[in-house]
């Protein structure tokens, strides 16, 4: 596997070497002095160029970089659709590990993508079209302080999907439940985590990527049951158990956060809500 300093040679060189690259910016994780190094870091790149057509009509120019295992081109998919902003991103896992995640910038649209976010670092400047960039932190990042109406907006989600996956789960609809539990629920739990760490924190901390450092901020009996939110396959009744975890869990933080900011909180529809769940669960097949 090349190293940190193999690639970061073979990255700046690229530029260095080719005049229609005029600027380098470093973001991400690599860019992030609170992460702790491993070799699975992605190397997320910004090149600003000239002639981007030059670039995007022959893609065989990025073979420079090394052997891969593939490549992804967002901007070239149907599926999701492309941003069409003017950028163009490269993602490729190579052959000996390494990630680069390669966007070009085309100079005349650079201002569409300014100012970077506060993980960025200007490597290379040929024309001084970005200027100064301040030491990079992690403020972009931090976690949101949350109006009431999105508070409450919050709660009424996890709490009327709640009644979906309830009745999923009666009806034995595993693709449903799950679907109602994990892609919905599941993202609305994990705002309200980040809300009870921004409180906590004063709302000077991130939670990282999709929650990457839960285990950092939350106490561990919080942890252990967030982790107990996970259920096994399809045995419906360990989903049951794991969504009465999860109801304790939002209940127990979502109280943490309304009390802390001073906001209303939805004792009676928390109430209603179990009650009828609990009710579900007892129903007979041929109820």
């Amino acid at each position: 596997m090349r190293t940190e300093q193999e690639m970061m040679q073979l990255i700046m060189q690229t530029a260095q070497q080719d005049e229609r690259i005029r600027a380098v910016v470093l973001n991400g994780s690599r860019a992030n002095p609170n992460v702790e190094k491993d070799m699975f870091q992605d190397f997320d790149i910004v090149y600003v160029v000239k002639n981007m057509a030059s670039f995007t009509s022959d893609h065989t120019w990025v073979d420079i970089f090394g052997d891969r295992i593939m490549m992804q081109m967002p901007e070239e998919k149907v599926t999701p659709p492309p941003e069409n902003k003017g950028h163009f991103v490269y993602l490729m896992q190579f052959i000996d590990g390494n990630r680069l995640d390669l966007t070009l910038i085309p100079e005349e649209k650079l201002a569409l993508f300014q100012p970077f976010n506060s993980l960025s670092m200007l490597l290379m400047d040929k024309d001084q079209l970005i200027g100064n960039l301040p030491p990079t932190s992690e403020k972009d990042y931090y976690i949101q302080r949350p109006s009431e109406q999105e508070f409450a907006d919050v709660c009424n989600e996890f709490w009327w999907i709640c009644l979906n996956i309830g009745k999923g789960l009666w009806r034995k609809e595993i693709t449903y439940t799950m679907f109602m539990y994990e892609q919905i629920n599941r993202n609305v739990l994990m705002q309200m985590i980040d809300w009870h760490i921004g409180v906590k924190t004063n709302f000077s901390a991130s939670s990282g990527k999709l929650g990457k450092y839960y285990p950092t901020y939350l106490d561990k009996q919080d942890w252990e049951n967030y982790m107990k939110t996970y259920s096994g396959g399809n045995d419906f009744e360990q989903i049951w158990q794991a969504l009465f975890t999860m109801c304790q869990l939002f209940t127990r933080l979502s109280k943490h956060v309304a009390h802390t900011l001073d906001f209303a909180f939805p004792h009676e529809d928390i109430t209603n809500v179990t009650m009828y769940l609990r009710r579900i669960r007892e129903l007979s097949n041929h109820a």
